[in-house]
């Protein structure tokens, strides 16, 4: 059954939701949380935290994960699905304790990157700090899930290498669907506006996207239902052992 009518969800997980799904411990005291998260030997003295630090290579780390880190990729025109199947897949894998967190416009445009603009220079550092997050995520053997329309080819194959050099795995999921259906999608209005002159460099109308040449997953999100797709997705990550089979 065809799937032509996704619109954008906040889909985001509490910490608390998360952590009872991947069964962790709930600790509120700072310093437990500082050796909890960083696994480091410690020692309090006078009120001071002296952290001894581990170094863990990703390999040892995966050995104590159900998963190996890698970055999921989503590219793809606004209002294409991608933030929607980007939602439904990491709280899949988060059901079956795999660790993953999404990335999206809301946790990194208002956030980290709420000083950057819509320009091609501003759009290319923007895409760069999202590589490099999503990289420390995925050396940490989470499943780094990144949302963003991404329009350039050059920053993509940036985001790319930046991983390759640090051997995690990058999968690159182009949300495809053709600019006829995301302008009748159009959940915010944002392509009536962009047409209107209201929105200057907005892509697909005042703005280019460069489509992937060689997606490791392309799914058209005019043609699957949102489950249809996540399921593309799992079996691509079982086929190449980045998460556990069935």
């Amino acid at each position: 059954m065809g799937s032509t009518n996704i619109t954008w969800h906040h889909g985001a997980f509490t910490r608390e939701e998360r952590q009872k799904e991947l069964n962790q411990k709930v600790i509120t005291d700072t310093i437990s949380i500082a050796a909890y998260y960083l696994c480091p030997s410690f020692i309090l003295i006078r009120g001071y935290l002296m952290i001894q630090q581990l170094i863990h290579s990703l390999s040892i780390r995966s050995i104590s994960s159900k998963s190996q880190g890698l970055t999921i990729w989503f590219t793809g025109l606004s209002a294409s699905g991608k933030s929607t199947l980007a939602s439904a897949l990491e709280q899949h894998l988060v059901s079956i304790k795999v660790p993953a967190y999404r990335l999206d416009g809301d946790n990194i445009r208002f956030g980290l990157n709420k000083d950057l603009g819509f320009g091609p220079e501003a759009r290319t550092e923007n895409i760069r700090r999202i590589a490099e997050v999503s990289k420390l995520f995925a050396d940490s053997t989470q499943i780094a899930i990144t949302a963003f329309i991404s329009p350039y080819i050059s920053d993509r194959d940036a985001a790319r290498k930046l991983h390759e050099e640090s051997n995690i795995p990058f999968v690159e999921v182009f949300a495809d669907a053709p600019l006829s259906v995301v302008e009748e999608r159009d959940p915010k209005g944002l392509y009536k506006k962009a047409k209107a002159g209201e929105i200057k460099e907005f892509t697909g109308i005042s703005a280019p996207y460069e489509a992937p040449l060689n997606p490791e997953v392309h799914i058209h999100t005019d043609k699957v239902s949102i489950d249809e797709g996540v399921q593309i997705i799992l079996d691509y990550l079982r086929k190449n052992e980045y998460i556990p089979a069935l």
